[in-house]
């Protein structure tokens, strides 16, 4: 059985990071890559709240006893649509974000400035989303 208590926090720190990330979705792309703070913040914002859904993933995969394991993070993703969390297609496009995660989280790639700037507004749309879809998903079981 789910921690809903665990889970909760976890989306709560999800929606206070995108509360504040959505300051700069303002932002040209002039603003967010010549200014190292405006970068470095929203870089680090955008690793947090990826890394909290991760664990939130896990922890419902675990907990619903898939046996698909061991699975990647991106995968875990994909895995709740098949635990009828999201759609299908949700699933398809939240999980991409795991590539941009890695490049942040790794820097075993040169980022993509443009791609970065636009992920910012594709995050705050995709992780209000997913926040709701958890919570349903908890108050169903």
């Amino acid at each position: 059985m789910p921690n809903k208590e665990f889970i909760k926090n976890k989306i709560s720190y999800i929606q206070k990071e995108v509360q504040v990330l959505s300051k700069y979705k303002n932002c040209s792309f002039e603003e967010i890559v010549s200014s190292f703070d405006k970068h470095t913040i929203a870089e680090r914002i955008l690793e947090r709240i990826i890394n909290d859904a991760i664990d939130i993933n896990q922890h419902l995969i675990t907990e619903q006893g898939l046996k698909e394991t061991p699975f990647d993070f991106k995968e875990s993703f994909l895995l709740l649509a098949k635990l009828k969390v999201y759609p299908d297609k949700f699933a398809q496009e939240i999980s991409k974000s795991v590539g941009l995660r890695n490049i942040l989280v790794h820097q075993y790639r040169k980022l993509d400035e443009k791609i970065f700037y636009f992920s910012i507004k594709v995050c705050i749309r995709d992780y209000i989303k997913y926040c709701d879809y958890i919570l349903k998903f908890l108050n169903k079981n």
